[in-house]
């Protein structure tokens, strides 16, 4: 394999989340990862998760970046799921939400957080800035994941025309209402 001479990654927190969510919804396995609760309750758990309010502190070496945040009626947050054992992150396939009657696919072609590189995005409503904290709703964050990065949500550059998604990805979307 090719050696590339890029300078050392190392990623900081910036801030950390204050959420009503203890453990992730899905449980990740030796080989996969698992459903813990039913399609049922896990769309009840989608809906509540949707309403649901968490902080996302940001400590205050970093208030300076929020300037101008408030003025977005959403945010994409990046972090880091810091639940998932260091060991999770070499699975390379997995039955998507663990499902297995739906083919494996790569890690890549799914949003499981078990990923060589964690890093998580979620688009989120900003509903207030108070100082260094922004109060969001409907982040799937467990509480005390760190924030890696922020970036105001632009239609311009995040919303695209004649989006293809798998089939079972679709079905997926249908069971939980989305």
């Amino acid at each position: 394999m090719k050696q590339y001479n890029w300078p050392q990654m190392i990623l900081e927190p910036v801030g950390l989340v204050k959420s009503p969510l203890k453990i992730p919804t899905l449980k990740v396995t030796k080989d996969n990862l698992e459903l813990k609760p039913s399609m049922e309750e896990l769309k009840k758990e989608q809906r509540k998760l949707e309403q649901t309010l968490s902080e996302i502190f940001i400590f205050e070496a970093w208030e300076p970046l929020l300037k101008g945040i408030e003025a977005f009626s959403h945010i994409l947050v990046l972090y880091w799921p810091h639940l998932i054992d260091p060991e999770k992150r070499k699975l390379t396939q997995v039955h998507p939400m663990g499902r297995m009657e739906i083919p494996i696919q790569g890690i890549y072609a799914t949003c499981s957080p078990a990923r060589p590189n964690p890093v998580l995005v979620s688009a989120v409503q900003l509903i207030r800035r108070e100082k260094n904290s922004l109060i969001v709703k409907g982040f799937e964050a467990v509480d005390q994941s760190p924030i890696i990065d922020i970036k105001p949500y632009s239609a311009h550059y995040m919303q695209k025309e004649d989006l293809k998604f798998p089939e079972w990805m679709q079905n997926i979307n249908k069971e939980l209402g989305i």
